[in-house]
């Protein structure tokens, strides 16, 4: 679909009723990954007045650190770092709003006025008396978010501050991480061209990870606890057809050694029980991802991993409250299915919004 929304006579979006309280905003999103970037655009666009929160100095999410991306449709090999940005543009170009803070909490506000009192709507002189009551009620309520730069009011929330990287939580790993410790290879793999590292996982990042590190080390280990990868056949295509990676089949890592910096990653071989010490410069760690729901816990509903239970329609089991991206339960989390998280929340939204 092209082009704005219609307004209707009094000035409101798809009917939607405008608050009074020129501090409180239509929606509040939360991160501004692929998720909540789409979702700006697609709230501008609606013409609802959104803002976009994000703790980071840098939007984009994790994709900024993805060497390549080749399955964006139309983008075929773009950097990672470049699609980000081209998201941000699109936002700027728009003018959405943005706000570097961090929230800390969330709570409701006006709880009461969404409860109705007895016999309310028996006492409403007709059905467009009581039409503007529930409208007024749905202005009035809404959440504040705590941030360390002050209280924002909102309607509704959109949470899409996506997931941050797994810890293996072995000896070692949090005394070297900067020190030869790293979770992100696109940043951290130029410091060891020429040199030995290793990458932990056997999911498409640490494929795409140990293929990346290749390009520039002498050698690399890929550790996987399990006898088959689980990244794309494509990936373990190109990964298996490079000289100077060797797979360390049925293995775990067990502590990280080393005097100031990494240099030295002890593995044991889970069927046999044998361990051996790497000789590495450098360890990349991807072992999966987890959630950054720690604030939404308690104001809607999460899995036993800590995802947000929300499904297509991004809509969480609070009223008011939508997730989008990879801060949500779903089957594939990829950067073409956060952008569309971000259409359908606001969809969600303008709906919350028309409810009756």
């Amino acid at each position: 679909m092209h082009g704005a929304p219609n307004q209707n006579r009094r000035g409101s979006l798809y009917g939607m009723p405008r608050g009074k309280e020129e501090n409180m905003y239509d929606i509040v999103i939360i991160g501004s990954g692929p998720a909540g970037l789409s979702a700006s655009i697609y709230a501008k666009r609606a013409g609802l007045k959104a803002v976009t929160l994000e703790q980071s100095p840098m939007s984009g999410g994790q994709v900024l650190t993805t060497y390549e991306v080749d399955n964006y449709p139309g983008l075929p090999g773009i950097n990672g770092f470049d699609l980000g940005m081209k998201f941000r543009e699109h936002a700027d170009k728009l003018g959405c709003e943005f706000k570097n803070a961090e929230v800390l909490a969330i709570r409701k506000i006006n709880a009461e006025a969404q409860i109705k009192e007895p016999g309310a709507q028996l006492r409403a002189a007709s059905i467009e008396s009581r039409i503007e009551e529930e409208m007024k009620e749905k202005e009035e309520a809404g959440f504040v978010l705590e941030t360390d730069n002050g209280p924002v009011r909102t309607k509704t929330v959109l949470a899409a501050m996506g997931a941050t990287h797994a810890k293996l939580g072995i000896p070692g790993e949090s005394d070297f991480t900067g020190k030869g410790v790293s979770y992100c290879a696109t940043c951290d793999g130029a410091f060891f061209r020429g040199r030995v590292t290793a990458v932990i996982g056997g999911g498409d990042v640490a494929v795409e990870d140990a293929i990346f590190l290749a390009r520039g080390c002498e050698k690399v280990y890929l550790i996987h606890r399990r006898d088959e990868l689980r990244a794309a056949a494509i990936l373990q295509k190109e990964l298996m057809s490079l000289p100077n990676v060797e797979i360390l089949w049925d293995t775990v890592a067990e502590r990280i050694e080393g005097e100031g910096t990494v240099q030295k990653l002890a593995v044991k071989n889970v069927k046999t029980g044998r361990e051996k010490a790497l000789l590495v410069d450098g360890v990349f760690v991807a072992v999966g991802i987890i959630p950054s729901s720690h604030i939404m816990k308690g104001a809607a509903d999460c899995d036993e991993k800590g995802y947000l239970i929300a499904g297509e329609d991004c809509v969480t089991s609070t009223p008011g409250i939508f997730a989008a991206g990879d801060i949500r339960t779903k089957k594939l989390r990829q950067i073409v299915t956060a952008a569309a998280d971000g259409a359908n929340a606001i969809t969600s939204v303008l709906e919350y919004f028309t409810a009756g």
